[in-house]
């Protein structure tokens, strides 16, 4: 019977874990397909210690209780008794969420074991009893050979990684604190990985689906041209769209000018209609275009050029802040993002083109393209917000924006359509801050009054009249100097993600997130990085990217991607597509199966190739690095200083590590207990009593102090609450109590809602991440008196 109570202590060991929750963690969850594990659809009758999260669907599980039927058929009913126990255990290790370590199979150009890794221990008990279970487990015949031979039998069954022999993977406190939910590095950086998708593109600007089930998807290049991909990621020969004679750029670095957007319309399969928004110009005269093409009725992998119309133009001032999305919302109207007119700080008129409601630039519009073919281009809807206002443009939907980057509708919640119809946009700062809004009817968006959540025309600002809305998020130019904005992931084939908007930023590079707490409504940011040590060593992902994050898109299936490139010349073509990967966790296999509808291809097809390649990297990296630009950077503002140069890290071709290497786990701290993550502690002078102090909060496995920036009571509470006070006397600011200048300075813009359970919960400018020094180091008094009586 020791069999089945290694069974049990298995099961009841492993359930225990899976409910744990925890910040970071050092795994490499695997199954034997190679991929991530997954949340089986049903509980698992046979492997049920692995229904909440394993590698196995059901399909598979009932393929291993028939195994298992067919041992007791063949056993003797005696042996049977002592080793059911043990050929449960080993069986359902294929559905371990470590399946691929157990059977070292990480590599799948490696032999697979035919019977998990053992702990020594365990293996020890079985062969005292059960040894012979083994030859009806695996057809090795150098492992029965060593039946008679304790020491070399159990050698043989270990793995040169004891971090992951069974059972003791399962209480392994370093391989199971974050099972099955995104893994945060010691920074607080989310760990993703990346798959290429495409690449040799000049500057792609945008990648659109038709909606139209074919799940094609259309890559626009800077230059003019847009490509067609079929869903196995070939490339069509023959461009879909043409018009880079009449587009206006020039191979100058950051040249923001160029075919800058591209939109399908709803019923694109039965009217065949899209729309693009590029520049043109004559002599020293430029302005944006956007005009409306139909598909050719030969071709449906070709526009017929001959259909442009043309409709709408709007004058540029300037050769910058052109704006350039375009996008159709559930209405079925067609949003319009325009810059600003260009140069520095908005200097058109008194106060500016993006607070002048009777000007088209630094605007989002929205018009109507539909039943206009024998009048005008479009049409105004009814419930546009100045439709009926003599001063204004009817065309405007919002106002107040400087240039707007790249903006999503969110598609909503698959379960429950939360969120559906939310507009996010990215809009490019001035000196100090770039933003991300939410964009809504009516709404002024501040610019040039504010920039961020500070003003900027401080004049402007004091005008009670302006009502302008605030982002969701803001970051000073220390983190980046012109943002991307984003999608909010509702794809199937990674949940962990979903109501995640991801964004970037062009001239640092970082991948970004925010989330919102559905309670408080407020947005926590998170810095995305490519994930350290194996984290990403899965066949076919890649850790790394090209640093000038131009655009990001969905696919029809709504699964996350983003472009950039080496070198941001619209002649260059060292422009990548790279797909979104969490490697935590996947959906069960078959859930997110697409069926993409036939489409007749004439043009010769280019199959992709991918040039990427895996880094193998102790440390994750939060962007890439960034080399000096020979202009301007795209869209960066005249006052903007470019980042120092750093040369870029080589590629190894191949990631290291053969059947048995490359997996060594360091091992948790014995020294003493860690402190969890978001931990406070009040540093005092002798000379003041218990409840005041220098905040000092634990986050990223170390000790720092906060800045005072934004530091107010309601951040003061949260820490007093944390620390068992009942109220906050007073936010302590300049280092009153001290400064830490021993300790790193870990949180800067600190602003709390007041419901949040630690500082860390709070938006931040991100662990680690200040423009401060210990002179402004944040304190605390607290009391267990409200100090009101």
């Amino acid at each position: 019977m020791a069999g089945r109570r290694a069974g049990a202590g298995a099961l009841l060991a492993l359930r225990a874990l899976l409910a744990w929750r925890a910040l970071r963690a050092a795994a490499h969850p695997q199954c034997l397909d190679f991929r991530p594990p997954f949340r089986p659809p049903q509980p698992l009758p046979f492997c049920a210690q692995y229904s909440a999260f394993g590698c196995c669907a059901p399909e598979h599980d009932a393929a291993l209780a028939r195994r298992f039927g067919a041992l007791a058929a063949r056993l003797d009913a005696a042996v049977w008794a002592a080793c059911a126990g043990y050929a449960l255990d080993l069986l359902c290790q294929e559905c371990s969420p470590y399946a691929a370590h157990l059977y070292d199979a990480e590599d799948p150009s490696t032999p697979l074991r035919t019977v998990p890794g053992l702990c020594e221990d365990y293996c020890l008990d079985m062969w005292q009893t059960c040894r012979g279970l083994i030859r009806h487990l695996s057809p090795d015949r150098e492992l029965w050979a060593l039946e008679d031979n304790r020491a070399k039998f159990c050698r043989y069954l270990s793995l040169d990684d004891t971090d992951y022999c069974f059972p003791h993977l399962l209480v392994n406190e370093n391989l199971n604190l974050n099972l099955g939910r995104v893994v945060a590095d010691a920074k607080g950086c989310l760990q993703l990985c990346l798959e290429e998708v495409a690449n040799g593109l000049r500057n792609p600007v945008a990648m659109v689906h038709a909606r139209d089930g074919t799940h094609r998807f259309f890559v626009a290049e800077q230059v003019g041209l847009v490509w067609t991909y079929l869903p196995d990621r070939s490339r069509l020969e023959k461009p879909f769209l043409n018009i880079s004679q009449a587009v206006l750029t020039s191979p100058w670095e950051g040249d923001e000018r160029g075919f800058l957007g591209i939109a399908f319309h709803p019923r694109f399969r039965h009217n065949g209609k899209l729309y693009v928004y590029y520049s043109v110009g004559v002599s020293f005269e430029e302005w944006i275009r956007i005009s409306e093409f139909r598909v050719s009725e030969d071709d449906a992998n070709t526009v017929d050029h001959r259909s442009e119309r043309i409709i709408l133009e709007i004058e540029e001032p300037a050769s910058n802040h052109n704006g350039g999305q375009l996008l159709f919302g559930d209405d079925g109207y067609l949003y319009i993002f325009t810059g600003d007119g260009g140069m520095a700080g908005d200097p058109f008129g008194m106060f500016g083109n993006a607070q002048n409601k009777s000007a088209l630039l630094g605007k989002v519009l929205r018009i109507d393209v539909d039943h206009t073919e024998r009048g005008p281009p479009y049409r105004i809807p009814p419930d546009n917000p100045f439709a009926s206002d003599p001063a204004a443009r009817p065309e405007v939907y919002a106002l107040g924006v400087r240039n707007m980057w790249r903006c999503s509708f969110d598609r909503g919640d698959p379960a429950t359509g939360a969120g559906r119809g939310r507009l996010f946009c990215g809009d490019v700062g001035q000196n100090r801050f770039e933003e991300v809004d939410l964009v809504e009817r009516g709404r002024n968006y501040g610019w040039r009054a504010r920039e961020g959540f500070e003003c900027y025309d401080r004049k402007l600002c004091a005008n009670a009249s302006l009502g302008d809305v605030l982002p969701i998020f803001a970051y000073p130019h220390k983190m980046g100097k012109s943002v991307t904005g984003g999608y909010v992931y509702r794809g199937c084939e990674y949940p962990n993600l979903n109501g995640l908007y991801i964004f970037g930023d062009f001239m640092s590079g970082r991948l970004m997130s925010l989330q919102e707490n559905p309670r408080s409504g407020q947005w926590h940011y998170s810095e995305i990085c490519m994930g350290r040590g194996q984290t990403c060593a899965f066949p076919g992902l890649i850790n790394n990217y090209y640093p000038y994050i131009i655009s990001f898109a969905e696919d029809e299936a709504g699964e996350l991607f983003f472009m950039s490139t080496a070198v941001p010349s619209a002649t260059a073509a060292r422009g990548v597509i790279y797909k979104v990967i969490d490697p935590s966790r996947r959906a069960p296999p078959g859930k997110c199966q697409i069926q993409p509808a036939q489409v007749k291809v004439k043009s010769h097809l280019i199959q992709f190739v991918p040039k990427e390649k895996f880094i193998q990297m102790t440390e994750s990296t939060p962007r890439p690095t960034v080399r000096t630009t020979t202009k301007a950077p795209r869209r960066s503002r005249p006052t903007a200083a470019a980042p120092a140069a750093t040369p870029r890290p080589a590629r190894p071709t191949r990631r290291p590590g053969g059947r048995r290497g490359g997996r060594r786990r360091g091992r948790p701290s014995t020294a003493g207990p860690t402190p969890a993550n978001g931990a406070v502690r009040l540093v005092r002078p002798a000379s003041l009593g218990r409840g005041q102090g220098r905040v000092e909060v634990f986050a990223g496995g170390r000790w720092g102090t906060v800045c005072d920036d934004g530091w107010d009571a309601t951040a003061a509470a949260v820490v007093c609450r944390q620390l068992g006070f009942a109220h906050a006397v007073r936010a302590v600011k300049r280092a009153e109590f001290g400064e830490g200048s021993t300790l790193p300075i870990l949180l800067d813009d600190v602003r709390c809602a007041g419901d949040e359970h630690s500082l860390l919960e709070c938006a931040h400018a991100g662990v680690g991440m200040h423009n401060c020094g210990h002179e402004e180091d944040a304190g605390v008094q607290c009391s267990h008196q409200d100090p009101d009586l």
